[in-house]
């Protein structure tokens, strides 16, 4: 749409031989980001560099070098409906003016890579919808690309082939030691396979880091919210090191806020210690549900208004009270985003207050 900024002042520099997700929520700016690279949009300012040339300015002429540097694996595979499996992937190659006898050889080494030397002669629509996607990425890997871009090729499949398929790309990324530059808005997966993470929202990067450091330091409420399960509340930094919320003053290691300040305070679910209420709790409440999720305990727990989630080997009944208790280094303080008016208020019914 007009008017519309679907990637505003984006940053961003990666490594070859790097496996980076670019991850956030719908309408955040992530595909339009991989069409920039692939040039099927044209940016307005800046400039798509690799090693040192600026393609978003190579001409039409050139496309085809441009090409064998870039290739993309889209999320609807686009497979040509009346070619073999074969002749899919031999199809990348034709493009390029390959030699027949070095066609057929590449074809056959990159089918058997991805598993696929039996299906040759198959048609798309003779494929599950993994096996698919593997024409997709042995059709892209036949060219040897410098980088390989996927936009969220695996949203339409189910869990095991998911699950299937992630390894068996990270092997193929190791294997071939290509740049992997994948959009996707699964956490989980970003989480499991990359080696840097790039969060956005709204056109804009919010954060880049690796799995570990996203998960663990958020930059923001945002990160926070859409990376894992969090709980985030109002806080007030009364000095470094002291914060308050829920009415009770915690110990943290975080400095340089000021004093009375308000602040965005992240609590991870997994981070907060539930017991039978004693001396040590930090927080008294209620648990109001309680779920098996397999290896753990999903529980809400009421403290004087203020709900949390907590993640826990130990299960307590829906009614139960209980304590909690959060070490200083697992209370994670951030600037606030916005600045809201807040008001004392009380309930008058259901409906009112």
């Amino acid at each position: 749409k007009t008017g519309v900024r679907a990637v505003n002042d984006m940053s961003l520099t990666i490594d070859a031989g790097e496996f980076v997700y670019v991850i956030g929520p719908t309408g955040a700016g992530k595909s339009t980001f991989i069409k920039l690279l692939y040039r099927e949009e044209k940016a307005t300012r800046g400039k798509v560099l690799v090693d040192g040339t600026d393609v978003s300015r190579i001409k039409n002429s050139k496309v085809p070098f441009f090409r064998r540097k870039i290739g993309v694996v889209f999320q609807n595979y686009r497979l040509l409906p009346k070619k073999t499996v074969f002749e899919n992937v031999a199809f990348a190659l034709e493009v390029t003016n390959t030699p027949k006898t070095e066609i057929r050889k590449k074809v056959r080494n990159v089918l058997e890579l991805v598993g696929l030397e039996n299906k040759a002669n198959s048609f798309p629509h003779e494929l599950s919808g993994g096996q698919q996607q593997r024409v997709a990425i042995a059709r892209t890997l036949s060219l040897k690309p410098d980088i390989i871009l996927f936009d969220e090729p695996m949203s339409a499949l189910y869990a095991d082939n998911r699950l299937i398929l992630r390894k068996e790309l990270k092997a193929l990324q190791k294997e071939f030691k290509t740049t992997m530059i994948y959009i996707t808005h699964d956490q989980e997966e970003a989480l499991t396979l990359s080696d840097t993470i790039v969060v956005m929202s709204e056109g804009k990067i919010q954060q880049i880091g690796t799995p570990i450091d996203i998960y663990n330091e958020p930059i923001n409420s945002f990160v926070a919210d859409f990376i894992g399960e969090s709980n985030i509340l109002n806080g007030t930094m009364i000095h470094d090191k002291l914060v308050r919320f829920c009415g009770t003053e915690f110990e943290c290691v975080d400095e340089g806020f000021g004093e009375n300040t308000p602040v965005d305070v992240v609590i991870r679910p997994e981070d907060l210690y539930i017991f039978p209420v004693s001396e040590m709790a930090q927080l008294t409440g209620v648990v109001q549900t309680s779920i098996f999720k397999g290896v753990h305990y999903e529980m809400t727990v009421l403290c004087g208004g203020y709900e949390f989630l907590v993640q826990d080997y130990h299960h307590f009944e829906v009614g139960a009270e209980v304590g909690l208790l959060v070490k200083p280094f697992d209370i994670h303080i951030m600037k606030k985003e916005r600045v809201c008016n807040t008001f004392e208020g009380k309930l008058q019914d259901a409906t009112h207050v």
